[in-house]
């Protein structure tokens, strides 16, 4: 699982990657006194016709987090391009921020690529995908200063609003932040558009808040490549933010996300996410 404008123009398993890993936005910090757990199950869309399904588990704990995804292609789309994908996200919670520490993402389809990343402070300290891809002098390089101040594609996809309030507010969607996926550096802003209702088949029913995304490649992207063009001129690509409970987190309910071909649409069926009270430390 990567995030939107992940690795590129290919499709359509690519598109269900970029979907079930949701939007990637820089968490913000705030106070960590919250636990929670989410347990969510996803369905992928392409003009209306089912094209994939996905998982997705997040843990919330007192000092440390973890997420982990899988999806694969179904329906009519199975027959003729079959494919599946794993991938996870650990880290610490640091002065209520979200500090990722490693990163993978697994994708099988005609072939299969690995990607590993570790981090230290928000920057990359190693990186590699198996197998190797050839060099394309059409990339645009990667320098040091693009793998510094960077979350990983999944990390990313966890919101962490700041404040006392209901996260679930405009004020959720006023942030961006920069992503580093294994291959390319790239932007990601978000602009409040509005609020909705929202009614998963089991689980959660209630507000979620609607965000405007808007994708700036930075570095090691192909310039001419449409999928990567496409992307970076939408201006209406949406991120549908619920609330995982106990916490001040909210990641994708919903993503929709225009393509030559129709709307792509990532919904949440399942949509259930538990407090964990607070660790109690043992007295002597």
């Amino acid at each position: 699982m990567t995030s939107i404008g992940g690795h590129g123009a290919r499709a359509p398993l690519p598109t269900l990657r970029a979907v079930l890993a949701g939007v990637a936005l820089l968490a913000a910090a705030s106070p960590a006194s919250a636990q929670g757990k989410l347990d969510a199950r996803y369905e992928v869309t392409l003009a209306g016709i089912p094209v994939g399904k996905g998982a997705w588990v997040v843990d919330i704990a007192d000092d440390q987090y973890s997420a982990s995804a899988s999806g694969g292609t179904s329906g009519l789309l199975k027959a003729f391009a079959s494919g599946s994908g794993t991938g996870g996200s650990q880290g610490r919670i640091v002065n209520g921020a979200l500090v990722p520490q490693v990163y993978s993402a697994t994708v099988h389809s005609k072939k299969s690529e690995t990607i590993r990343i570790s981090l230290a402070a928000g920057n990359i300290k190693e990186f590699s995908i198996e197998p190797e891809p050839p060099i394309d002098p059409d990339r645009i390089p990667l320098t040091d200063a693009h793998r510094r101040g960077v979350v990983d594609p999944m990390t990313g996809s966890l919101l962490r609003v700041p404040g006392s309030a209901d996260p679930v507010s405009p004020e959720a969607c006023r942030t961006g932040g920069a992503v580093f996926d294994g291959r390319m550096r790239y932007e990601l802003k978000l602009d409040y558009k509005r609020m909705e209702h929202v009614r998963a088949e089991k689980g959660y029913a209630g507000p979620v808040v609607v965000c405007a995304v808007y994708f700036t490649p930075v570095a090691g992207y192909i310039p001419d490549r449409a999928a990567i063009k496409w992307l970076a001129e939408q201006r209406h690509i949406e991120a549908w933010f619920a609330p995982i409970a106990g916490t001040r987190i909210l990641v994708p309910f919903r993503m929709m996300v225009p393509t030559p071909l129709g709307m792509g649409v990532l919904e949440a069926t399942q949509f259930v996410s538990t407090a964990s009270p607070p660790r109690v430390a043992k007295s002597q």
